[in-house]
């Protein structure tokens, strides 16, 4: 009984959060309910799209919902990892090194067009996502809670642009792709734009509350035989015919985390195999690689679609914990 309130009261903050960014943003409720996800799981998000998408507006947004810190680092070629961890800097008076904390020591931090800065800049963000801390001069400080990383990227092949490393890649929860609008759709932009109107989006939810649900997000209940798909299905991967890079036990993990926080938005204390089934493209897709030159997306949802297709997920035989 005090999950199912615990639950409702987490269901009617979320939607808040959604109509508030759906005030701002037009037709993106699907993406925004895997942001959602990637939240309540306490993993980061990579936007890869043109620009001009609403990639980075849809982040802000989103951030302006939750009543934190944020942090914003604008990616170039000629950004040094310092001007993202932070710098020690000597203080004459007191003969000692202060620390002064980068734009990612807050809670929520857009990485904006993250594949333009260097491979070197873009190695100091793994140990921020993977770790939740920052090494700047053989002293380590954590990160704040929540610590949430959410990324645009441009398409590789855009000028400027250079592939994120596999083991960074690995490190987002979930790679989405807004798109562009629909004809009805950019007539509502265009109608906003026309009419000068300025929604101020103010926070609906502390920080505090977010990390509530993030720990009532990791006790829903996954059953040990969808524990095995998950393991089964990686391993397929690995062995694909078309996969150089199958997925990772990292990656394993994160199915199975993102399905937990979709039963979890959907009212459950347990996982279901439609909540697998909804998150494994944005989960998955990012973390294989085919042993074609070029990647394309659409090759690496192809073959996720088709493992899904020939590993049924199993329906837990045993009672589901309410």
């Amino acid at each position: 009984m005090e999950y199912m309130k615990s639950s409702d009261y987490a269901a009617e903050l979320l939607e808040r959060v959604t109509e508030r960014v759906e005030s701002v943003i037009v037709g993106k409720r699907r993406e925004i309910r895997f942001i959602l996800i990637a939240m309540l799981s306490g993993g980061h998000v990579l936007l890869e799209d043109v620009p001009g998408t609403g990639k980075t507006k849809l982040i802000r947004t989103l951030a302006s919902c939750l009543s934190a810190s944020f942090g914003r680092i604008q990616f170039t070629s000629d950004v040094l990892p310092s001007d993202v961890t932070g710098t020690s800097v000597y203080k004459p008076i007191t003969g000692e090194f202060e620390y002064r904390p980068g734009p990612v020591m807050a809670n929520i931090v857009l990485g904006d067009e993250i594949n333009r800065a260097s491979p070197r800049t873009q190695s100091a963000l793994l140990e921020a996502m993977e770790e939740k801390s920052v090494t700047v001069d053989g002293a380590t400080y954590a990160l704040p809670r929540p610590f949430l990383l959410m990324a645009t990227q441009n398409p590789l092949q855009f000028e400027g642009t250079y592939r994120l490393p596999e083991a960074q890649l690995d490190r987002f929860l979930i790679k989405l792709s807004l798109g562009y609008p629909g004809i009805e759709e950019e007539v509502e932009i265009m109608n906003r734009q026309e009419s000068g109107s300025r929604s101020l989006v103010k926070p609906v939810m502390l920080a505090e509350e977010l990390v509530k649900m993030q720990r009532e997000v990791s006790g829903v209940f996954v059953d040990p035989v969808i524990k095995k798909y998950i393991a089964e299905f990686a391993a397929a991967s690995r062995k694909h015919k078309d996969l150089l890079l199958g997925i990772s036990p990292r990656g394993s993990l994160a199915w199975m985390i993102a399905s937990q926080a979709a039963a979890y938005l959907n009212g459950r204390s347990y996982v279901i195999p439609d909540d697998l089934k909804e998150v494994a493209l944005p989960v998955l897709t990012h973390r294989i690689r085919t042993r074609y030159e070029m990647v394309q997306s659409s090759d690496a949802e192809r073959i996720i679609a088709d493992l899904l297709q020939h590993i049924p997920i199993p329906v837990p035989s045993s009672r589901m914990r309410g």
